[in-house]
């Protein structure tokens, strides 16, 4: 009877380490090899008939491994780095040992895992980040030129103000030296630019996005629209993969992330852990949905007047959170009763 082989991959920006091990841990390969997916393949032919499990290490650049992986139909799986600590009193650590470290935990089937995204979704949700890059850009240059008028004049003046006014009446409001009007020309002119960028990046996403029943249902929710339905349909991918909303409530990052210990606090747990894009998302959300929906203002303020504004948000984001799991998990819309009772 063949024994089953485990393989773990420590990977980086130009190479990665490849380790192979049997059931009891004999490293059968150890190399390193560039990330080159014929060599990758080349190299890994002789073990496949007998390797249950290759686990490559989940980080920014593995797309094109696990792919190339899959396409010829290896058993590949994404080790999830947040959820690996291996033993703090080791000697040495190194690639090698970090490779090995993958295998083991593969052989041993305690590999945390990581989700992997579909191939031919990922596309359209990577644009959407793009589209929010562009769009903190654009925020931040927003404030900068909001940040100079307050310098120059003591008053808060938002940046369509200044679009508004006549080169003569900014240096009259600003000061005449020229290069304030310089600046604020050019910002509103940027800011204007990454406007029509970001419409751009919307268009592109609407005629590729492939738009499920959970869209339709999540537009129901106050202060949601169309990119941050678009937003939370895309990067939730598989809610199977959330057995709990506590689970996803937490991918979201809309909980505290405190360590406790006889009723006291101890540390802070890794409050990053997550999804960026939705913590963002339900944080856009409540801030719109304050605006129209009563019971989410009367909430926020209560919060608010209990702590602060930013734990209120976030309270109020993390209910957002969970009636968005449920509205993609029971096909319904959104029930303000179900939320605040």
């Amino acid at each position: 009877m063949r024994k089953n082989l485990y393989c773990g991959v420590d990977l980086h920006s130009n190479n990665a380490m490849y380790v192979i091990t049997d059931e009891q841990d004999k490293q059968l390969l150890r190399t390193r090899l560039p990330n080159e997916l014929p060599v990758v393949l080349q190299t890994l032919a002789p073990f496949r008939p007998r390797l249950k499990v290759v686990a490559v290490e989940s980080t920014y650049n593995w797309y094109w491994l696990v792919d190339g992986l899959q396409e010829k139909k290896y058993p590949v799986v994404l080790a999830h780095p947040s959820e690996m600590d291996q033993y703090d009193g080791i000697k040495e650590a190194d690639d090698l040992t970090d490779a090995a470290f993958l295998a083991r935990l593969a052989r041993l089937n305690i590999l945390p895992r990581g989700y992997i995204y579909p191939k031919e979704d990922r596309p359209v949700r990577d644009l959407l980040r793009r589209r929010t890059l562009v769009v903190q850009h654009r925020t931040g240059i927003m404030l900068s030129l909001q940040n100079m008028a307050q310098r120059q004049t003591g008053q808060k003046i938002g940046w369509r103000t200044l679009r508004k006014l006549s080169p003569e009446e900014r240096a009259a409001l600003l000061g005449a030296h020229d290069c304030l009007a310089f600046v604020t020309a050019e910002q509103i002119e940027l800011i204007e630019l990454l406007t029509k960028k970001i419409r751009r990046f919307e268009k592109k996403v609407l005629e590729h996005a492939q738009l499920r029943p959970d869209y339709t249902h999540l537009l129901t929710m106050p202060g949601v629209g169309i990119i941050l339905a678009l937003t939370i349909m895309l990067e939730t991918g598989d809610l199977g993969r959330f057995p709990t909303v506590g689970d996803f409530t937490s991918y979201c990052r809309c909980v505290r992330a405190r360590h406790l210990s006889n009723g006291k606090k101890k540390a802070h747990n890794n409050g990053k852990n997550g999804n960026p894009y939705l913590a963002w998302a339900f944080v856009e959300a409540v801030h719109h949905a304050i605006r129209v929906c009563p019971q989410a203002q009367s909430f926020y303020d209560r919060k608010k007047a209990q702590r602060n504004g930013a734990l209120a948000t976030k309270a109020l984001a993390a209910k957002w959170s969970k009636a968005a799991y449920y509205i993609m998990k029971r096909q319904e819309d959104f029930d303000l009763t179900r939320v605040f009772g």
